[in-house]
């Protein structure tokens, strides 16, 4: 009779936890009412395009990377310490794509990481810095979007080992390091430092591959050290410190910044993609974006690996096998803030961004 009892509780504090995991997990979408239903424009949403570089993560295999309507059917494989991702197909394709897809669709995925039928995204796409933009950049990026070439091709599914391939657990990972909270300008920063602040926190998702995380990598974002360098989410190598304290950028001049991002000087391999995008936008921009990582709390970190310089050993301080400015990937990927780097010529993988919009 006892152990029936025990195991009677047992069952019903399982049951109980199951309800509630499932109640916390659950997908949280925006209110439709606080999406735009006005379309957005194309011209505009080109530029937001560029400044997440979504053609790095999601440029269909062997099709150009400088085209004007690039072919966005899925890019190649992003692995990671933790699985595997593949870019998926954010093209207008009807049936593979995005097509069907309508703007309240596609703000939920930017902002709340779900899907159509309320599936979570992984946050290798970076949703937490996709939050801080606003609704008429998104709605101009779904304009341009729309605009591009239809690509008919099938996702792949992402390989991620048990516990990671549950989903739904994502649910509680977003009630700790999802806020939900558009960028606020700061009132004492002039327009052009908080234009670029802008840029870099939101569709440039710099922090996602130059910002710590907290929990071995697998929590959110450390903002005390912000854009301080981290380690590369493919698991070799460092992302550099972009901020101007000690081995940052501080010994670079402004305009020696902007003439990198502008003529790609001192970038290889990853960055020298990034840059190509970040080449698009406007010299307003890129000055901008220049200004807030020159106004940026300076942070330290370790030792830089010298542009084509020989690596660390391993009784050598810095970062343990190279640093990288790898950027990350945005609706699409790119970090437009690895940007920043500015520096570092060392190769890697692209990163975070590996998701995106459609779940496997």
């Amino acid at each position: 009779m006892r152990l029936g009892r025990v195991i009677g509780v047992l069952v019903a504090l399982v049951v109980i936890a199951g309800i509630g995991f499932w109640v916390l997990s659950a997908p949280r979408p925006l209110d439709a009412s606080t999406v735009p239903t006005t379309p957005g424009d194309a011209t505009r949403g080109a530029l937001v395009f560029w400044a997440g570089g979504c053609v790095s993560c999601h440029i269909s295999a062997n099709a150009p990377t400088d085209a004007a309507l690039p072919m966005l059917g899925g890019g190649k494989p992003l692995v990671s310490k933790f699985g595997t991702f593949f870019p998926p197909n954010i093209s207008p394709d009807k049936e593979t794509g995005i097509g069907n897809w309508t703007m309240v669709d596609f703000v939920n995925a930017m902002k709340r990481g779900i899907t159509p039928d309320g599936t979570h995204l992984y946050p290798s796409f970076p949703y937490t810095s996709y939050q801080r933009m606003t609704m008429g950049d998104l709605a101009d990026l779904k304009a341009f979007l729309d605009t591009l070439p239809p690509v008919h091709a099938v996702n792949k599914a992402d390989a991620l080992p048990f516990p990671l391939n549950i989903r739904r657990g994502l649910g509680l990972w977003k009630l700790l390091f999802l806020d939900g909270k558009e960028f606020q300008p700061d009132p004492a920063a002039s327009d052009q430092v908080n234009r670029g602040h802008y840029l870099v926190d939101g569709p440039g998702h710099c922090n996602e591959c130059h910002t710590p995380r907290t929990l071995f990598g697998l929590g959110g974002l450390d903002m005390s050290h912000a854009l301080a360098g981290a380690p590369n989410p493919t698991g070799r190598g460092r992302a550099p410190n972009i901020t101007t304290g000690k081995n940052g950028i501080g010994d670079k001049s402004s305009d020696d910044l902007v003439s990198d991002f502008e003529l790609g000087s001192n970038f290889s391999g990853v960055m020298a993609e990034v840059q190509q995008n970040i080449a698009h936008l406007p010299d307003a921009d890129i000055q901008a974006i220049v200004a807030w990582l020159k106004a940026t709390p300076p942070q330290d970190g370790p030792p830089r690996r010298p542009a084509g310089g020989p690596r660390p050993t391993n009784g050598q301080t810095g970062a343990s096998a190279s640093d990288t400015s790898a950027g990350g990937s945005s609706t699409g990927g790119q970090a437009t803030t690895a940007t920043t780097a500015a520096t570092d010529g060392a190769t890697a993988t692209p990163p975070a961004a590996a998701e995106t919009t459609t779940a496997q």
